[in-house]
């Protein structure tokens, strides 16, 4: 038991992993709120919470939780984080953290002003794969860094009135599948990017449905993402230096992964367990409540500037921006 009460708001699908994931890291999940009273009551009982609130406000008065984990769609993720810190709550947020740069810089201020901690839920931060496959990056035994390839592609049903369609719901594949591509890039990348290239083609509500971007640093490392939301692509991440190459396939919670010399030779990299996604999450954020610290919020912060320019560049913004 950690002794960290956590809080959780919009009990859907992802909510219930989390939940399983606390249970299994003897954690606390100490209330849920929903704007369905019926529905928070439902999954509280089902995962032993205390309480079940149809006001996410009035959960987050309640002085036993000591963080939140916010799982609703992402238009309303600043909403509740800036709520939920103003409360005297850590937060949890599920990817992507907001919609635009300026909405998490505002959340990184007050996050820091109340000494609290605020992290993405973002997989690839927290697998123990990625944090070896970093290691072998910067001890150079690929060499330097010249070339990183993201491609993700997830068919989605149509249905215009589906969320990852809605423009009013801040639908589209970048802030869906994107913020994983651009996640794993950026967590590989040596610096951010400061160039930044792309074009896209729209679905027939406005969202963005499939896109080309290319990034580049001053160290002249670049990377190069593919996505698109009406066809499927493998989810494969691939790291490139002079003296060979990393790939990583269903790289989002891969926990193996491959590297592969000029000589033809290559090595098999294990570690951690895809089952255990989320307990690496909380584990990595209540670690960081208790030490005050993440190293995640930055990397966070400079790929929601990449997709701030990113759309920028597609002159495509969200009714609520």
């Amino acid at each position: 038991m950690s002794g960290i009460k956590w809080g959780l708001i919009g009990p859907g699908a992802i909510a219930q992993e989390f939940a399983q994931a606390m249970k299994e890291t003897g954690g606390t999940l100490n209330a849920v709120s929903s704007r369905s009273l019926e529905k928070a009551k439902s999954f509280a009982e089902q995962y032993g919470a205390a309480g079940a609130y149809g006001d996410y406000r009035k959960m987050l008065r309640d002085s036993e939780i000591d963080a939140v984990y916010i799982s609703t769609p992402h238009s309303n993720h600043y909403e509740y984080i800036i709520e939920s810190l103003r409360q005297g709550k850590h937060v949890l947020a599920e990817k992507a953290i907001t919609v635009n740069i300026g909405q998490l810089r505002e959340i990184a201020s007050l996050a820091k002003a109340n000494g609290l901690v605020v992290a993405e839920a973002m997989t690839i931060y927290h697998m123990p794969l990625y944090a070896k496959l970093r290691q072998i990056v910067e001890e150079g035994e690929i060499g330097p860094l010249k070339m990183i390839q993201v491609s993700f592609g997830s068919h989605k049903e149509y249905d215009v009135n589906n969320r990852f369609f809605s423009k009013e719901l801040a639908g589209g594949a970048l802030l869906d599948i994107g913020t994983y591509a651009l996640s794993f890039a950026r967590f590989f990348l040596s610096r951010q990017p400061n160039e930044v290239l792309t074009t896209y083609k729209p679905f027939e509500t406005g969202v963005d449905e499939q896109s080309g971007i290319l990034l580049k640093n001053s160290a002249d490392e670049l990377a190069v993402i593919s996505l698109t939301m009406r066809a499927k692509m493998p989810k494969r991440g691939i790291v490139a230096g002079e003296n060979g190459f990393i790939t990583v396939d269903n790289f989002p919670r891969a926990s193996q992964a491959v590297v592969q010399y000029p000589d033809g030779t290559q090595d098999m990299i294990l570690a951690g367990d895809t089952a255990l996604a989320l307990q690496y999450e909380i584990r990595d954020m209540e670690e960081a409540i208790r030490t005050g610290r993440t190293d995640t919020l930055g990397l966070s912060l400079d790929v929601m500037e990449i997709m701030s320019r990113v759309r920028e560049q597609w002159g495509l913004s969200y009714p609520f921006e």
